[in-house]
């Protein structure tokens, strides 16, 4: 079972970037997706939510209107994309598939800064 991150790296405040995450060794339709991210020195917290059937997202507020999650079962992927990043988006980010099990990615460094 992989959950493999790609993307991310150094980026100007107002930019762009996209996350992307590939599943093997699991079911991956039948699993939702969510986004979490770690900044330094706090919690880990949520972003972005998709469901298994991809037909609900949720955002976490101070992402809302910037990030956009999706997912691509026929493929098994999850991405996220973030646009007009801010500094305070700095921060490892995850994805996590969860089902009957959960399953974790490794984390990418995503870093806002000019």
């Amino acid at each position: 079972v992989q959950l493999v991150e790609s993307g991310g790296g150094l980026v100007q405040p107002g930019g762009s970037t996209s996350l992307s995450c590939v599943a093997s060794g699991f079911t991956f339709s039948t699993h939702s997706m969510t986004w979490y991210r770690q900044a330094p020195g706090k919690a880990r917290v949520w972003v972005a939510f998709i469901s298994s059937d991809a037909g609900r997202t949720t955002y976490e507020n101070s992402v809302k209107g910037r990030f956009t999650i999706s997912s691509d079962n026929a493929n098994n992927k999850a991405f996220l994309h973030m646009n007009s990043l801010k500094e305070e988006d700095t921060a490892v980010y995850y994805c996590k598939a969860t089902g009957f099990h959960d399953y974790w990615s490794q984390g990418t460094q995503v870093t806002v800064s000019s």
